[in-house]
């Protein structure tokens, strides 16, 4: 049965998600599932099939045996199954938001969001069909036409998070597979469901069988699971969106069989505010960056780094904002802020709050928990002895950070081992520049969010927050080999 179907209407459980391998939806080897439910309410969500090992690497086998078809396609063709995966994913808007938001407690307007961005990328990658393009390099050698090939790397692996399933999920696979590579996608635990849709939504827009396949699997076994996909001989390229933790031993897996990989990872992202910022500007970018969906995004605005003479100003604005977010159920179309994911993720921001609490922070606003659900929190007087000034959070909670002067604000916007998003706010645009350029990230928006995404963007992180470049023409060197074949006309002079 396919991650949608449903179940006969005496069962309990609502549907049925198993593995798609071969072009075709299948149990695990095993017969084993797992049940889900959502952890807000307890209703029952699916039986998901667990994977084994060898399910995993009889996934690898199956995307490796569809590979000489897909890559052999012209372009054409590829990107017309892409651009009708994007019409499909779109039309299958209400569905998904339905799958996403119990899987994950999210609000509509993040699954929405999730629809509109994932059918953008989609479409995106339908546009790049034809981008995988070499060029002829001057050789010294005379009648020798030197030539730098774009060729698909073989199977890509795709690891893909909970927080943005759709998105994420269609991350891992699309530019892959305008590429001409195939792919596996390994879903996350959290929301199997959400991303065996993808899956779905690629098989009726007509990917060949094996081109695209999927493994879901029990959480207990997720590291024997993984490990057998990376390691797999025909494995070309890993990808994976996921905690900095995850993403160190993925990447050292990866190079124990020297299989390149790309890795999206944590963030504690910076926004810095200079004297001369517009201040409500700021707090508006501060509130929407720290508190969209929970504050369960990688690029979540983490901490404000303020100049002191702004800083009152900035932190009461910041609070007022952050006191009239509206926090309720999922399906409630007033909600702004739904329930954390699980218990562990409302356990861990309440003790950041705590420590930073006992270290002498003031809690401008919030700071308190009902249930999943955590009151959006910004915390002032947050200093380096506090666990949140270094630790991710992925909840609705700020930090604000006085800073004296440029250089100082400079240099705690760069303590921390993360890279990923940052932001400046400035009027004076040359300053706001030369202050983007010394801050640490891969991503850096000036007057605007930290959280921000488009598909044509490239994306990623620098140092714990990890390596390589996903979105449209950046995803061209990590997945595909660049070949330098030549062709001799004429005779050529070897000296023995």
């Amino acid at each position: 049965m396919s991650a949608i179907d449903p179940e006969p209407a005496s069962s309990p459980i609502v549907r049925v998600s198993d593995l798609f391998i071969g072009g075709r939806w299948v149990p695990a080897g095993t017969d084993r599932y797992i049940d889900t439910a959502e952890a807000l309410t307890g209703e029952p969500i699916a039986r998901v099939a667990a994977a084994s090992a060898d399910d995993a690497r009889r996934a690898v086998d199956s995307a490796a045996e569809a590979f000489p078809v897909w890559s052999s396609l012209p372009p054409a063709r590829r990107r017309e199954v892409l651009e009708r995966a994007a019409e499909l994913l779109e039309a299958r808007a209400d569905e998904l938001c339905a799958v996403m938001g119990a899987e994950m407690g999210a609000t509509r307007p993040w699954c929405m969001f999730n629809v509109h961005v994932a059918r953008g990328m989609l479409a995106e990658a339908a546009a790049q069909a034809y981008s995988a393009v070499g060029e002829v390099i001057p050789s010294d050698v005379p009648g020798l036409t030197a030539l730098g090939i774009r060729q698909p790397a073989g199977v890509v692996v795709g690891i893909a998070p909970w927080n943005a399933p759709l998105i994420l999920g269609v991350r891992a696979i699309a530019m892959p597979l305008v590429y001409g590579n195939t792919v596996v996608l390994k879903s996350s635990e959290q929301t199997p469901c959400t991303q065996a849709a993808i899956v779905d939504v690629l098989h009726e827009a007509g990917v060949p069988a094996g081109a695209v396949n999927l493994i879901s699997n029990a959480p207990a076994d997720a590291a024997e699971v993984v490990e057998a996909l990376v390691a797999h001989p025909a494995t070309a390229r890993v990808n994976f969106t996921g905690s900095t933790r995850v993403g160190r031993v993925i990447g050292e897996l990866a190079g124990r069989h020297l299989t390149r990989a790309v890795l999206e990872l944590g963030g504690k992202a910076p926004l810095v505010v200079l004297p001369d910022a517009d201040i409500e500007a700021a707090a508006a970018a501060a509130s929407f960056g720290a508190f969209m969906n929970q504050g369960e995004i990688c690029m979540s605005t983490e901490r404000v780094i303020v100049d002191r003479s702004v800083g009152g100003e900035l932190g009461r604005r910041l609070a007022e904002r952050a006191a009239k977010l509206v926090v309720g159920p999922p399906n409630d179309p007033s909600s702004q802020i739904g329930p954390l994911v699980h218990a562990g993720a409302r356990d861990h921001v309440m003790a950041l709050i705590q420590d930073a609490r006992e270290y002498g922070a003031q809690v401008l606003t919030g700071g308190t928990a009902d249930g999943l659900y955590v009151e959006p929190t910004v915390l002032s007087g947050v200093t380096p002895e506090m666990r949140i000034y270094t630790e991710e959070s992925f909840g609705p909670v700020v930090s604000i950070i006085e800073a004296d002067g440029i250089d100082d604000a400079v240099a705690k916007a760069n303590d921390t081992e993360y890279g990923l998003s940052a932001a400046v706010f400035g009027r004076d645009g040359g300053i706001a520049l030369d202050v983007a350029r010394r801050i640490r990230s891969g991503i850096c928006h000036i007057n605007g969010a930290t959280v921000h995404d488009e598909p044509q963007m490239p994306f990623g992180g620098v140092g714990a927050s990890g390596w390589g470049r996903f979105g449209s023409r950046a995803a061209l060197d990590e997945f595909t080999e660049l070949r330098w074949v030549t062709m001799q006309s004429g005779e050529r002079h070897y000296p023995i």
